[in-house]
């Protein structure tokens, strides 16, 4: 756990210095011998304010998602990619709105993340939307091409899956993605990675 610390205090320090970065950081959390890792792209306005991640309603469908795997938040270790909120702020309204994160934002963060998947040692890694398989595997990875099914990369084992929260904002993905968490079911299950 003291390891989690210091990466997290190196990640502050990290996006501080190279991003101009001063927000909250969202670390990952979660059970550090957990065999099942899931990494997000960034956090949002609620995981913000509460300090963790995947809460609000991307929280809901992860539970949901838990459900359907047979799993419990604590039998899991979650994180991001990036771990504080992009975002950018309405001229008219002066609110803020989450943004993708850049290019810089994620090349920055993929240092510290590859070190908190080498302190876990998950035997398999669910990715959540494009930011986090195109960190771990490569720029040109598309979700829509290898999600459903495992990949190994560098040493790795990947399931990728759509993000919970695009099925907030596109329900024809909703089906997909459960076909994709029985896969991934059946794959925990069978211990086939």
């Amino acid at each position: 756990m003291d390891e989690l610390i210091l990466l997290k205090k190196e990640y502050e320090d990290l996006a501080r210095e190279r991003l101009g970065v001063e927000q909250k950081i969202v670390f990952g959390e979660g059970n550090i011998g957990a065999k099942i890792m899931l990494i997000g792209e960034a956090p949002g306005r609620f995981e913000e304010e509460m300090g963790r991640p995947f809460v609000g309603q991307a929280g809901k469908n992860l539970d949901e998602f838990l459900k359907i795997l047979d799993l419990k938040r604590e039998d899991i270790y979650i994180t991001n990619v990036v771990k504080f909120r992009p975002f950018k702020v309405n001229e008219k309204t002066n609110k803020k709105s989450n943004r993708p994160p850049s290019k810089k934002e994620i090349e920055v963060s993929k240092v510290i993340l590859f070190k908190e998947i080498d302190y876990i040692k998950p035997g398999i890694i669910v990715t959540l939307g494009n930011v986090p398989l195109k960190a771990i595997v490569s720029d040109k990875a598309s979700i829509g091409e290898y999600h459903g099914k495992i990949i190994k990369v560098n040493g790795y084992t990947i399931f990728p899956l759509y993000h919970p929260a695009s099925i907030i904002y596109n329900r024809s993905l909703y089906d997909v993605y459960i076909d994709d968490l029985k896969e991934l079911r059946k794959v925990l299950k069978n211990g086939g990675y």
